[in-house]
């Protein structure tokens, strides 16, 4: 995109990498962050130690429901930035290696979460606006635009007697009216901008008009811009002007350029034959979009108080304009991806098994309680051929929505032709593992849990990777946990994953199961927990498979208390029971 006149540049390829080092500047750290869930921010932390998490106490909260709680620290030591993990189930990476102990950071630095990745960003500000200066002084007159906009309104009692103060009222009103029809009609954003400043050419007539928008990450962009020159050249707005007009929703005119004593370190404002400019916040009762800056050169105009009202009507107006385009915007996009959720959801169901083997002396459930939308659960129960045993698998994805689904399905299609050719749940780890990671970007990984059951012997060899841990519920009512043997699939290139085994005896019940159920939380924001289901299922451990998830899911209503769920709740169970052996 050209960048216009009124814009300074800033070229983030062109700054040096160098030690994160604050202390000789300021005390904070700024870091953008691109969560696995929701849209990106940049957030600025002053404090001298922060902690990264899920959790709503850490001083930074990024929703991803693969993130531990309290999952990493960044503290300040010797004027400079260091991250520390605290123990996370998934790890802490720093530009995709994998942290041990506490390292230090530099700018441009990216930190992998989870499936969020965190930039440590410059010192200077990173927004495209401007030159720094001293203010807007003398020949500038700045007023709030709430004030102007009741003043066109009305008409003074004192001129309610002159016909000539009548005539301007009426022609204000005019104006006022044809902007409201010019703007009125349906019209692409784009097209909506270009219109706006078509009409300030129009009844303004400067040189040359720009407007910014908010480009939310707390800067603004170049929406759109007008020049009557071809290659004309640049200048610079001050940054005064765009927090003073952007931020607080106060009009400016300068009157002369020239002549203003504190324009005079502008040099490239004063070079550029700049001699009078008018500008208005774009906004409504909801609050400022952005502004409408119009200039002139060459004493060709001179802008005044008159022209001053019509912009901040006209920023009024395209701002009731500019949010009513957005919101219809968004209401289809809302629409859009409703009609493509749900056909994702079907083509979701459709990947789980319609039915589960029947293996002689095992007791077989899986299902899913879905939340809303689709996600990336996903589970297998599959007999291999020639006594060869059977396959238990259950993953969970990173992320929610069409990106969680694809990604189930791809790893479905991943696990098929390895669990079907026989290999080791190590093994089968290994190859979907690297074959994930080659396909996906970063930020989505899969955690499962694959497991080898022998069903003569009860003896089963399973690979944990990443996922909760399973249950086993021994017919005594003894607990052991199955706990993770290897990273999640997808999330380094190359990963060394281990087998282990468990045998299961008569009446002795196997339990996988999602973080949905263990995260599910009540209004007091308190998670269900691991604890919780592991009392539940040994005290109800005599009920059958079917009952037990049923009182899973009871439990669960009970301890939500109407709290909506978050993710999906999926569970697979196996049991011994009489009939097995050779």
């Amino acid at each position: 995109m050209k960048h216009s006149p009124l814009l300074s540049r800033w070229n983030p390829q062109t700054s040096i990498r160098r030690p994160f080092v604050i202390a000789r500047l300021r005390r904070v750290l700024r870091l953008h962050v691109v969560p696995a869930q929701g849209d990106s921010f940049d957030q600025t932390l002053d404090e001298e130690e922060v902690v990264i998490g899920r959790s709503s106490q850490c001083q930074v909260t990024i929703a991803d429901r693969f993130l531990s709680r309290r999952h990493a620290r960044l503290f300040r030591r010797e004027s400079r930035w260091w991250i520390e993990d605290l123990g996370s189930r998934n790890g802490t990476l720093v530009n995709g290696r994998v942290i041990e102990g506490s390292e230090p950071l530099d700018e441009g630095d990216e930190i992998q979460i989870s499936g969020s990745l965190l930039q440590v960003l410059a010192e200077s500000p990173s927004s495209a606006i401007v030159t720094s200066d001293r203010g807007l002084p003398g020949h500038t007159v700045f007023r709030p635009a709430s004030d102007l906009l009741v003043s066109q309104g009305s008409i003074a009692p004192a001129e309610r007697s002159s016909v000539d103060a009548l005539q301007r009222y009426s022609d204000r009103l005019q104006l006022l009216n044809d902007l409201h029809q010019a703007l009125s009609r349906p019209m692409a954003l784009d097209e909506l901008l270009k219109m706006i400043l078509r009409r300030a050419f129009d009844d303004l007539r400067p040189e040359e008009g720009v407007i910014l928008l908010k480009d939310g990450q707390g800067g603004y962009r170049e929406a759109a811009h007008r020049n009557v020159q071809e290659n004309a050249e640049p200048y610079l707005i001050s940054e005064t002007l765009v927090r003073e007009v952007a931020e607080k929703g106060l009009s400016a005119l300068v009157l002369d350029v020239e002549t203003d004593e504190r324009f005079g370190a502008a040099e490239s404002i004063i070079g550029s034959g700049i001699r009078s400019l008018i500008a208005a916040p774009l906004q409504d009762e909801e609050g400022t979009l952005g502004m409408i800056a119009l200039s002139s050169r060459l004493h060709r105009r001179q802008f005044k108080d008159e022209d001053l009202e019509l912009l901040t009507t006209l920023g009024s107006i395209a701002a009731l304009r500019i949010r009513n385009v957005a919101l219809a915007e968004e209401a289809a996009e809302r629409r859009r991806m409703a009609t493509e959720l749900k056909l994702a959801r079907q083509i979701q169901v459709a990947l789980l098994p319609d039915r589960l083997p029947t293996i002689p002396g095992w007791d077989i459930y899986a299902a899913t309680v879905p939340s809303r939308g689709v996600s990336g659960d996903f589970y297998e129960v599959i007999e291999r051929e020639e006594g060869g045993g059977c396959v238990l698998i259950i993953t969970d994805v990173s992320g929610k929505g069409i990106a969680a689904s694809l990604l189930t399905a791809s790893l479905e299609a991943l696990l098929i032709d390895p669990i079907e050719s026989g290999h080791p749940p190590e093994a089968i780890c290994d190859r979907v593992g690297r074959r994930l990671f080659q396909r996906t970007p970063p930020n989505k990984y899969a955690t499962a849990i694959v497991g080898a059951l022998d069903p003569a012997t009860g003896l089963l060899r399973y690979t944990n990777a990443g996922h909760n841990q399973a249950l086993v519920i021994r017919a005594s009512g003894e607990v052991e946990m199955l706990e993770p043997t290897g990273t999640p699939l997808g999330l380094l290139p190359n990963s060394d994953y281990r087998a282990a085994e468990v045998g299961l005896e008569l009446g002795d019940t196997l339990i996988l199961y999602t973080d949905g159920i263990t995260e599910a939380v009540n209004p007091e924001d308190e998670e269900y927990g691991l604890d919780r289901l592991t009392g539940l299922c040994r005290e109800h451990r005599s009920q059958g498979l079917d009952e037990l998830a049923e009182t899973i899911e009871s439990e669960l209503d009970r301890f939500v208390r109407g709290v909506p769920y978050a993710d999906d709740r999926t569970v697979v169970m196996a049991r011994r029971i009489e009939g097995a052996g050779s």
